[in-house]
């Protein structure tokens, strides 16, 4: 009986983790909306999904925004040039932002499961420059 329990306990942990989605965000000097450019700019992912930053252009690091992630998220920097995976554990609303070019608006938001719980805080956050901007559309996706 212990060991069909742990069958079963076992079979059910891999399910979980086999559903868990990976998806790919570019880190570009040049997108379809203009230059630099995080692409896809808007995710709506479950919470264990992780996404993959890939710098396809020279220049460009990623990085979470202070005061843009649930309470309880691990903050996160990539380094310049290289491609770095996160996984997202925690519901809410995430910012993402090369530092190089935030004001630029090369930011991303990341909604992961509920946003509900830091959409509030999240939109609060003063953004620099043209970042402002690509925020204020990107939440208009947030009920969508």
């Amino acid at each position: 009986m212990k060991l069909v329990l742990s069958v079963a306990a076992a079979t059910l942990i891999t399910a979980g983790a086999a559903h868990a989605a990976e998806v790919e965000v570019n880190m570009m000097n040049m997108g379809k909306h203009g230059m630099f450019q995080l692409e896809p700019s808007f995710l709506k992912i479950a919470p264990g999904d992780t996404v993959h930053f890939v710098a396809k252009d020279k220049g460009h690091d990623v990085e979470s925004i202070a005061g843009m992630m649930p309470d309880g998220a691990q903050p996160f920097k990539g380094e310049m040039n290289k491609d770095v995976s996160v996984t997202f554990a925690k519901p809410g609303v995430y910012g993402v932002k090369c530092n190089p070019h935030y004001g630029m608006g090369m930011v991303a938001l990341i909604v992961v499961g509920d946003p509900s719980s830091n959409l509030k805080a999240a939109k609060s956050v003063n953004q620099p420059g043209k970042a402002k901007k690509v925020f204020d559309e990107l939440f208009e996706q947030v009920g969508q």
